[in-house]
This record gives structure tokens, sequence and C-alpha cells, in this order.
């Protein structure tokens, strides 16, 4: 069940994340969303509330562990419990590596990865508690198969893919009741391609997306569809993308 389920959304203020959170809120979940643009938040919560929905937002910057500890904290003070936590946050300014572009790898394995590890360090300690809970991240197809130009957003979108088996292992170990669930994502209408700044790649990447890119509600639809399972059932792994693409 969704309803009056507490969800944590990171990277919610556009893409997936605002889709995600919008759906959930029409299926009665109480939304917390973290991001940094407070102005797009705070136009999703008014549009969540307009809609009949509950969301509340606080801005966030995950690379900021202390950042993700305070969203964590603000659910719990602002609704009394978390069930969900989706991190969904990232960047994917590719390049390929001989451009050297060190800030950009640096930027992405701050966000991509230790963005994900702030967010498990700040919600497991209330899951291990609760004996419950969910964690959902974003990581992607390049998580799954390598290609010419993703080599540093590939490398942390595999990092994802380890983190979360390995939690999934863990937690199982443990009897702690934490679900996990990671998201391969495909061509994604999204604001991704914007954060390339090599010109060859970001004109490749423009014409992939143009041809092949779906809606983010599709992955809207496959968190909600993973939530709304059994407590007792995981599913731990959906590879999303569209139809026509042949890769």
């Amino acid at each position: 069940m969704i309803k009056n389920k507490v969800v944590v959304i990171t990277g919610a203020s556009s893409g997936i994340g605002a889709t995600t959170a919008k759906r959930l809120a029409d299926k009665g979940a109480k939304l917390v969303l973290g991001a940094r643009r407070e102005s797009k938040l705070q136009k999703l919560v008014a549009k969540i509330e307009q809609a009949g929905g509950q969301a509340v937002y606080q801005v966030t910057d995950v690379v900021d562990p202390v950042a993700s500890q305070k969203l964590v904290q603000f659910a719990k003070d602002t609704y009394g419990k978390v069930d969900v936590l989706f991190l969904n946050a990232g960047l994917m300014p590719n390049s390929p590596l001989a451009e050297l572009k060190t800030d950009e790898w640096n930027r992405m394995v701050d966000v991509n990865i230790k963005g994900v590890l702030n967010g498990i360090a700040a919600i497991l300690p209330t899951f291990k508690a609760q004996k419950v809970g969910q964690i959902i991240t974003t990581s992607s197809v390049a998580g799954l198969k390598a290609y010419p130009g993703g080599a540093v957003y590939g490398a942390t979108k595999w990092a994802v893919r380890d983190l979360m088996e390995v939690l999934r292992l863990e937690s199982a170990q443990a009897e702690s009741n934490i679900r996990t669930t990671t998201i391969y994502p495909a061509a994604i209408k999204s604001e991704l391609l914007a954060t390339i700044t090599d010109s060859q790649v970001a004109k490749g990447m423009g014409a992939l997306y143009d041809q092949y890119q779906i809606d983010p509600d599709r992955i809207a639809n496959i968190v909600a569809f993973a939530i709304d399972q059994p407590a007792d059932t995981t599913i731990s792994e959906f590879t999303v993308g569209p139809t026509n693409q042949p890769w």
C-alpha cells in the first residue's frame, strides 16, 4: 500500500523526481522533497497541494552528509516516520576521458556515489530501529553497459548497483526488513543532458534522446509499483527504457 506512506525523494525538483512525487501524492503518499532549487520545490509542493496531496520540502544538497541527515529528520519531525527513501539525485556531464574534465568527474563522484552513501547513512539508523523500510535508487543503463564518453558516469552508476545489492544482502542477513530497489533507466526525458559540456558528446546524446526518449512518468510508475509490493517482497532491479531503443 502506498497510501499514507512517508516518502523522501532527493533530486525532486525536476524530471524523474518531480514526476514521481506527483504520482505518489496522487496515490495518497506523504512526500518530503529535497533538492537544491527552492523555487522549483515551492512550485512542485503547490501543485501537489492544489491536487489534494500532501508534500513538504527542504532545500538539500546531497553532497553534504549533514543535509541528508537533516532531510530525514525533517521528514520524521513533520510526519512522524519515514517509510521510503528514493535517492534520485544525479549528474551526467559525459565526456571522453582524454578531455580530462576532472572537475566534472569529481562532481559526479560527489553526487552520484557520495550522495547515495549520504542518504543511506542518514536513513539506516531509522530503518534499523523500525525494523522496516525501503530504499530506492536511480542508477542507469550506464550502470549495466559501457559506452564511449560515459566512463566516469558509468562508473558511478556501477557503484550504485553494487552498493544496493550489498545493502540488500546485509539487510536480509540482519533481518532488518529493509527492501531495496535499483532502477536502470535508458533514455528518459530529463535535465541530465544539460550538464554535458563537451560539444561532441552533447550533440550525440542529444540526437539519441531526441529519437528515443520517453517520459519520466514511466519511471514514476516503476517506483510506485515497487513501493506497492507486500512488505515481504523485494523487487531489487528494474531496467527501463524506450521499446525502440536498440541498446
